[in-house]
This record gives C-alpha cells, structure tokens and sequence, in this order.
C-alpha cells in the first residue's frame, strides 16, 4: 500500500541483523494491520532460531569491537543517529500512526521523546566514570571501573513502537554493549525505520540489530543464549516472570518494566483545574494504553463531584477519529481484544454497582475505538480495581480521609506509578512520601523524561531506564587492586 513517505526507504519489510536487511524468514512471515481500519500495512520475515542465534552470535563480534570504540567516537555515531531521527519526524510518525493508531500529533511527540533518550545517553556515554577509593595498606591502588555488560537483548511493546526501544538501545549502546531488540509483531516497522537510520549514522554491522518474528521463538533462544548476558523486557507482569525464570539457568542480568494499576488520587486542597489538566495528559494519551496511566481515581469526598463535573465536561469535548484526522484525541485501541477488555471492565463495573457519567459501552464504535469513559461509585472488588484496563475509561472512588485516599492508592501488589493533587506543602510531602511506587507525579501528571530513572516495584518489575541510572543497567563494575610491581629501575 502507498504510505506517502518523503523517504520511502524508512518503510523495511525485512529485518536488520548484522548489518544487512533480511526479507526471508524460515518460519515464514507476519502481517502488520492498520487498527484504524484493518489493512494490511505489509509484512515481516518470521525468523526461525537458527536465524536468531545467527545474529547473535554476529552481536558478538559486533560487541568485540564497539567496546574498544573510543567513547567519543560512539557518542558522535549516537549523534548522529538523534539527528537523524529529527530530520525525518514525519516520516516517522507516519508510520507509527499506520501500525499503532495513536493521533498523529502523538506520534510526532513519540518521535521527540524517543530521540530525547538518544540524545541524553550521547552525552551520558562521556560521564561512564569509575572511582579510586582509599586502600588499607600504603602500597596498594584501588580502582573501581564501570565496563559494558555485553550482548544485550530487549524486547518492547507495540504501545511506544519508538520509545520504548530507544531508552534500552541508546543506554546500551552508549555504554559500549551491542543489542538485538524484537519488536511486538503489532508494530515492528517503527523499529525497523529506527534501524534503517543507526545504519545511516554508521552503527557498525551487529552493534545494532531488528529481529522480527515469534515471540516465543525468539524469547527462548534470547533466554537460553549464554552469549546474551543481559535482558530487558516492557510488557505485562505474567510473561516478565516467565522471562525471570527462563533467564534463572544463564543467570541474565535483567530489567523488567512490568504491568501497572495507577492511582490518580486528588485531596480536597486540589486545584481541580490543574488536576484535570493532569488527569487527561495521564490517563487518555495514547487513548489511555500507557503502562503508568492512571487505572484508578480516588477523589476526596469533598471535592469529588465537582472534579467528576469538570473532568466529564473536559472529556465531552474529546474528538474520537482517525490517527490522521484534524485535532483528533482518542483512536483505535490496537486490536478488537483491547476493545473487549475494556469492554468486560466496564460491564463488571456496572454489574456491581458503578453509574456512568460519560461515554458508551465499549464496542458501540467502529475501527476499534472507544470513546472516554467516566464511572462513579468505584469498589476494591471491581475488576478495573484489580487489572490494568489500557483504555480510556476512568472509574472513580470516594474516600474521606488523607489516610484512607492512601490505603486505597497502596491497595494493589503493583507500583510503577502514582500521581496526585494536593495544595499543602505539608500534605504533598507526606503523600509523596507514602505512595508505594516506582514514580510519582506530584501535581504533575505527565512524569517520562530521559534524565530521569523510569521503572517501579513489586509486581511492576525491577530496574531503571532513562538517566544515569539506565546506563547502569548495562554495565558491570570491576574492581582492581594494585599492589606493588617490584623495585623500579
């Protein structure tokens, strides 16, 4: 299909795997569909594993030599990768709008936020230092070094096509690893796009590789490699404790960024302007499949039917369409199943006594769409309070107490992210302090930036990504204790 690119060669229906574009997969291939109408965007090569333990083993000899690579010289290829990127937004968006839906003008965002994770560890591969620390004994030197960890893996989701490699590349790849990324099958030719520019910006052959294919093919031979020696996972909590053990015989370091259940709790001191300010950044971007939405609103008693009128009133106004459309802000969930989980959390709700305030039920739209929801009246024994939903619908809770709004945000095994919207200086310590989560939003609902460390706890998985933190992750320290040399000359 014609896809009106300015640089139709960003459009790759084959992998990259030790610098070169493979169209043939032995296990045949995947179509890629458009959720906004069901097309058929084009089609993938399917790789068996001997095609992935191939480029593996290539990642390895990529890696030999990229770490030696003076830490200038891979800044300026990481560079000029970030410019690249830049130059071609458009294109770029475009594509990511096709495979995943999302509105165009947050396609573009995506394209800005993903090359800001480039451009930061560019800067941050110059800052890999070690320490000297003060030995016991007069004659000896200590030294502590960061050294890259080595072959390094990830596998991302189809909700970031971009972001969510660029954030795990670019900290690899600064800190001198090579790394091999499976994309979800829902959305790889935004990750092709991306390794079709690291080509163009010199990435050596094998240092940076797109493999496309069966995610239970590649995850095993990924796990079960003894040349990988790290992995790095975004998707939901059940398949990141299957990877966990999978990688338990090799010993894998690993970054799990796992499912979430997000409290958005607003205090009656809220300015409830700001707050729904935050909560349609937080809750309905990307029509509400993020993985720190927030999947629960807890609203003080005294303040919560007005935040619940200016909310609805906001979202009255929301424009549901296409990707493409003029000032559309809610599209089409990725596929029919997205539509049906929403659907199932809405119906449970209802059937335990939640009151719709705005919206329809899911599945009334057509392409996969879902206009913004609004319930009232939510309980702990609802499953939206229990599963993370990845739709635009906001189920509200009524507390009382500051204590209580707090039980009920910590009332969950998960804790990637919390957002709340307090006036008290005192009030927005405490609460910062007591939430239970990776990250919070303190008056703030959009809380992703490369300089700072993403990730959460408990059931959300465990490791940083962004800032120095995310560097980290694909390093290892060594420790060098200098003694004496022998009498000098």
């Amino acid at each position: 299909m014609d896809i009106a690119l300015q640089d139709s060669r960003l459009f790759r229906q084959a992998c990259y795997s030790n610098g070169e574009w493979v169209s043939d997969g032995n296990a045949g291939s995947i179509e890629v569909v458009n959720p906004a109408t069901d097309e058929v965007i084009g089609r993938v090569p399917s790789l068996d594993e001997g095609q992935v333990s191939a480029s593996i083993a290539a990642a390895a000899e990529g890696f030999a030599s990229w770490r030696k690579m003076s830490v200038a010289d891979r800044s300026a290829c990481l560079r000029r990768w970030f410019e690249l990127m830049h130059e071609h937004k458009e294109d770029l968006a475009r594509i990511m709008t096709l495979e995943q839906g999302k509105p165009i003008s947050e396609s573009l965002g995506e394209i800005d936020y993903a090359a800001s994770y480039i451009e930061w560890f560019t800067e941050e591969a110059k800052r890999g230092y070690g320490e000297v620390i003060p030995a016991v004994k007069a004659n000896q030197r200590i030294v502590v070094r960061p050294e890259p960890v080595g072959v390094s893996v990830a596998i991302t989701p189809w909700n970031f096509p971009a972001a969510m490699i660029t954030r795990k590349a670019a900290a690899a790849l600064a800190a001198g690893c090579s790394m091999l990324v499976k994309p979800s099958s829902l959305t790889p030719f935004s990750a092709l796009a991306l390794a079709e520019l690291g080509e163009r910006a010199g990435l050596p052959a094998g240092v940076f590789s797109v493999l496309t294919g069966s995610s239970s093919v590649i995850g095993e031979v990924f796990t079960q490699s003894t040349t990988v020696k790290k992995l790095s996972f975004t998707g939901s909590t059940e398949v990141g404790r299957k990877l966990m053990a999978m990688c338990a015989d090799n010993l894998h370091k690993l970054s799990l960024e796992l499912g979430g259940n997000a409290p958005f709790v607003v205090f009656d001191d809220a300015d409830l302007d700001l707050a729904v300010k935050g909560a349609l950044a937080a809750k309905f971007r990307n029509t509400g499949q993020t993985c720190i939405c927030p999947n629960r609103f807890l609203v003080q008693a005294g303040v919560h039917d007005a935040f619940v009128d200016k909310l609805s009133a906001a979202l009255s106004e929301f424009k549901v369409g296409d990707g493409f459309a003029e000032d559309v802000k809610q599209t089409s969930l990725i596929n029919a199943d997205a539509v049906k989980k929403v659907q199932r959390h809405y119906d449970d709700a209802l059937e335990h006594g939640a009151k719709v305030v705005l919206g329809e039920r899911p599945g009334a739209l057509a392409n996969n769409r879902v206009a913004p929801i609004v319930l009232t009246g939510l309980t702990a024994d609802m499953q939206i309070w229990q599963e993370e939903t990845f739709g635009p619908l906001a189920p509200v809770m009524k507390f009382d107490s500051e204590q209580e709004g707090i039980d009920a945000a910590n009332d969950t095994p998960f804790g990637l992210a919390a957002y709340f919207y307090a006036s008290n200086n005192d009030r927005v310590w405490r609460v910062s302090e007591a939430l239970q989560a990776g990250m919070v939003g303190a008056n703030e609902g959009g809380i992703s930036n490369a300089m700072a460390p993403f990730g959460g706890i408990d059931q959300s998985g465990f490791g940083r990504e962004g800032g120095r933190q995310g560097m980290a992750e694909y390093q290892q320290l060594k420790y060098v204790c200098f003694g004496e040399s022998g009498p000098t000359m």
